[in-house]
């Protein structure tokens, strides 16, 4: 990747619905080129795919939680599996410190975010969790 892909993907990070026209005149490039490079960033993995940031309304009524999870190293896959049949685990991550994952869940109901806590937190291998639900954010960057 060089300084234009660079660019090219910052651009899209901050909307991904931007015209071809729009990013080329951005990016100071044609159209074909810009569409060549994202071809190209796309065929190499680096664009997975393209995304929807929900609106602060609807950002703002969904209920997030992180949680910090404990886990018996053998066990790791089993958690791993489960965690991603869940759908309010939208991501997990492994991380250092006293904790091995750190999961990050969104529920429309706070009954829903529970059930889905309780259940992990029941899982066989998991020794610990600490739970945080997330009462605002500040800001939020497109990853």
């Amino acid at each position: 990747m060089d300084k234009i892909d660079t660019q090219l993907l910052h651009v899209l990070r901050d909307n991904a619905r931007i015209s071809l026209s729009s990013l080329s005149r951005v990016l100071g490039l044609s159209r074909s080129t810009v569409q060549d490079r994202m071809t190209k960033l796309e065929r190499r993995g680096i664009i997975a795919g393209y995304t929807v940031r929900l609106g602060q309304d609807v950002a703002a009524r969904e209920i997030r939680a992180q949680v910090m999870l404990k886990i018996v190293p053998k066990a790791l896959d089993e958690v791993v599996a489960f965690c991603r049949r869940q759908p309010a685990v939208v991501a997990l991550h492994t991380i250092s410190g006293e904790f091995d994952m750190a999961a990050m869940l969104r529920s429309d109901t706070t009954a829903a975010l529970d059930e889905t806590i309780d259940a992990i937190g029941l899982l066989k291998g998991v020794e610990r969790t600490q739970t945080s639900v997330i009462l605002s954010t500040k800001f939020e960057r497109a990853s």
